[in-house]
């Protein structure tokens, strides 16, 4: 009987080769980014893009909100708490854990029981408008050369504090949420040995606290089942993952804009291993945040056969309907977000950027070079942007105008490009239209490997040449 109730269960979980949904038991969507925070319109609704999308919590942590971090003593001003409330009301209408989050430690001085007590009375006036989940989050607190001061025993000593006043007094509160101020694995270990915040913090924090990090980077482009397996040895526990795309506040300009190429790609490279909680962080533009999010949420219902091309699809598929097909063409162009420091989201057009690179090594090294492979991407790029601005919805254009323009500058530039190199002579405008391109780069930035980089390819290319014509 053993025997048979071990083998049902084993086809009960993969029959047909499929394996039984287990999701993450905290999944959703933390307003973490720096910048404008959302509307209330806005987090309404990505609340209810949550209950959609089986997403069962919304973490409330906009950086620039001030009574979140920089004034987080203050009490939130009666309209402004008027408001959460409301939002804790849309929440709970449906079935979305709505989590307060506070980000004191800027200048929390942790012995303090005046701190102490002015964090409780904020954790308590949420109480008092709904809220049951609560966080505290001590991230991003290094000075201008990369240090923090932070005590690792203090901290979690005023957490766990924290953690027994409130579930002392609220029996229905659940267990507290905390990002480390060393949040992320290169910064918690030095060689091969704990750094003394990451290892006093972990020794001493209640065990029934959840603590959060972001993998081996701020930003990085994948967390192994290993990886998390080593997170979860140094905490003692299952962490839970903050994962930082499609987040963009990181995407600068070098006069300081924000936000100029959006993130447009699937959720990847995330592990199947349980894992007790996992919160995607979006973008300012929360419209276009949903292609991300939404693939996000497929992949935290069931992480054992997540497969990132086919949800990619399907969202694509059940968000723009008929105009899918020209939004992944666009969308191609901007899924890769990279800096010094950050690195995340598969390749941008990658079938365009395969074409363009054999187009240029066969230059000037073949007798025959095929340009059609690279003509028709240009062409079905330009198409697709063309359909794109004359008919996605006002919701969509109006958070992704700028970098859809920029992508058509970019194809006119690679026409230009492509029909100098078949001329055997550079075209003139190819100059101007790139200086165009640099303008507009302040506003928006997309395709930088694969069109963008062709536009510089063709020129360098010209360069090397004699008087500017293509050897022969």
């Amino acid at each position: 009987m053993k025997k048979f109730l071990a083998v049902l269960l084993l086809a009960t979980l993969f029959f047909g080769g499929t394996a039984l949904a287990v999701p993450i038991p905290l999944r959703g969507v933390v307003e973490g980014f720096y910048g404008t925070p959302w509307t209330f319109a806005d987090r309404a609704d990505i609340i209810d893009f949550c209950r959609q999308n089986n997403l069962n919590s919304y973490v409330y942590a906009p950086k620039d909100d001030p009574y979140h971090r920089n004034k987080w003593r203050e009490p939130y001003p009666a309209d402004k708490l008027a408001e959460l409330k409301r939002l804790v009301a849309v929440a709970k209408e449906n079935d979305v854990r709505f989590i307060f989050a506070v980000s004191p430690g800027l200048d929390l001085n942790y012995k303090s029981n005046d701190d102490f007590r002015k964090l409780i009375r904020k954790l308590d006036t949420m109480y008092q408008v709904g809220v049951r989940d609560f966080a505290v989050f001590f991230d991003d607190l290094k000075d201008d050369k990369g240090r923090h001061h932070e005590n690792g025993k203090a901290q979690a000593e005023f957490l766990n504090r924290v953690q027994k006043n409130l579930r002392d007094r609220y029996k229905d509160v659940a267990p507290l949420i905390m990002v480390p101020t060393e949040y992320y694995y290169d910064d918690m270990v030095k060689g091969d040995k704990l750094k003394p915040y990451t290892r006093d913090l972990a020794e001493n924090l209640d065990p029934r606290i959840v603590v959060l990090y972001t993998g081996r980077g701020v930003v990085c482009d994948e967390i192994t089942d290993a990886e998390l397996a080593e997170a979860n040895k140094i905490f003692g526990r299952e962490v839970g993952v903050w994962w930082n795309y499609p987040v963009n506040d990181y995407s600068l300009t070098p006069d300081g804009n924000r936000n100029v190429k959006l993130a447009l790609g699937a959720i990847e490279k995330l592990p199947s291993a349980k894992m007790t909680a996992i919160f995607f962080n979006p973008m300012q533009q929360v419209q276009m945040s949903k292609i991300a999010l939404a693939t996000g949420a497929i992949y935290a219902n069931n992480p054992a056969i997540y497969d990132a091309a086919q949800a990619w699809d399907k969202v694509l598929g059940d968000l723009f309907g008929n105009l899918a097909p020209q939004m992944k063409i666009f969308a191609e162009h901007s899924r890769h977000m990279e800096n010094s420091w950050a690195k995340v989201g598969a390749p941008d057009a990658i079938e365009f950027s395969t074409a363009a690179t054999l187009l240029m090594n066969d230059m000037g090294k073949k007798s025959f070079v095929d340009f059609a492979p690279l003509e028709r991407q240009i062409n079905s790029t330009e198409r697709a942007v063309n359909t794109l601005l004359k008919r996605l919805p006002k919701k969509y254009l109006s958070e992704c105008r700028p970098q859809l323009e920029q992508l058509k500058r970019i194809m006119q530039a690679d026409k230009v490009a492509l029909e100098s190199l078949k001329a055997g002579q550079l075209d003139p405008r190819l100059k101007v239209l790139r200086e165009e391109i640099t303008a507009n780069e302040k506003l928006a930035v997309i395709s930088e490997t694969a069109g963008r980089k062709f536009i510089d390819d063709v020129l360098n290319f010209f360069d090397e040449q004699n008087g500017g014509k293509r050897k022969r």
